[in-house]
């Protein structure tokens, strides 16, 4: 396993540093990364910016606002938080697969002496409050698997930062966004601070494979990862982007995450279309959205439209009939 030290904490550099080593480092070994963020909101791939954030918070406490690869849902980060990324291929059994990267995390909370398990479809929990959640990002025969872990976050400027949607909140059976997380530190019968817990856990996951050395990031790849920050994950047009104004908007929460549909609807015929979510996908919603438009809006024209586009590559865990019944009985 490769390991790259990264005491950036930057989350425009951070979020380009990923994309770069998945998309440009391959040595024909996995790939660990651990980082720390300045205060931060970090955006879902396809989530609409604007409604997940409170933006009079953000800008009053000058919080960044950044747009990840990955779906899922959005997330604060300060510098109490730990995140870690793994990069491997998707052969086997890692596509999808949020389980198995995040026993890495719950086996060093154990021998740390706190009880963790992952939950629901890529969380892990403690005393069935959430401590992190988990997205995954693909491109060829690579995958990228990143977490958030609360380590000793400010939770009530994460609360305060971010628009949690009332239907996630009671899908989960809780009253606040307040109350359904927690923090490593609040359990840890030995404290540390979060530079040590991230020491201690790149340790732990280096220590269980069985050859692992350092990659140090070249001259070349830092100018790169700068390039791709300055370019994409600093610019207005990745993290906010347009949001035109739809006709006809449908919204629902399933299993797999939420799906929202914004339309604009002319003589009977999708001429543009948007979705949005927290969901899980292997290939870019976009490509989808395309294949929508100029549809004839009704079930049976939008149901041979996404049984002919590999839907399942879009969604993971949420099925045609669902999107079906998202889009028309609701």
């Amino acid at each position: 396993m490769l390991y790259i030290k990264n005491e950036s904490n930057n989350p425009y550099f951070n979020l380009a540093l990923e994309e770069y080593a998945l998309k440009n480092i391959d040595l024909g070994e996995d790939i660990l990364i651990l980082w720390i963020n300045e205060p931060t909101v970090v955006i879902g791939r396809n989530q609409n910016t604007i409604e997940e954030i409170n933006s009079k918070f953000i800008k009053e406490n000058n919080i960044n606002v950044v747009r990840r690869m990955s779906g899922g849902g959005a997330v604060y980060h300060d510098l109490e938080n730990v995140n870690y990324t793994f990069i491997t291929t998707t052969e086997g059994d890692s596509a999808n697969n949020f389980r198995k990267f995040t026993k890495p995390v719950i086996d060093y909370l154990a021998e740390l002496g706190i009880k963790a398990e992952f939950t629901g479809r890529n969380d892990i929990t403690i005393d069935g409050k959430k401590v992190s959640g988990t997205a995954q990002y693909y491109f060829k025969n690579r995958m990228l698997h990143h977490g958030a872990i609360l380590f000793n976050t400010d939770l009530d400027v994460l609360k305060d930062a971010l628009n949690v949607k009332l239907d996630k909140i009671e899908s989960k059976g809780i009253k606040s966004v307040r109350s359904r997380v927690t923090n490593v530190y609040d359990h840890l019968p030995v404290k540390m601070n979060a530079k040590e817990f991230k020491e201690g856990l790149s340790q732990f996951i280096l220590n269980s494979s069985e050859e692992n050395k350092e990659y140090v990031l070249t001259d070349e790849d830092i100018a790169a990862i700068n390039k791709m920050k300055d370019e994409k994950y600093s610019t207005w047009e990745w993290n906010y982007g347009e949001s035109p104004n739809f006709d006809l908007q449908k919204s629902k929460r399933y299993a797999g995450g939420s799906i929202d549909i914004r339309l604009n609807v002319q003589n009977g015929v999708i001429k543009e279309c948007k979705i949005f979510g927290d969901f899980f996908g292997k290939k870019e919603v976009s490509g989808l959205e395309k294949l929508l438009i100029n549809t004839n809006f009704n079930e049976s024209s939008v149901r041979n439209v996404l049984a002919s586009a590999s839907f399942e590559e879009y969604f993971y865990g949420i099925t045609i009939d669902d999107f079906i019944d998202c889009m028309f009985f609701e």
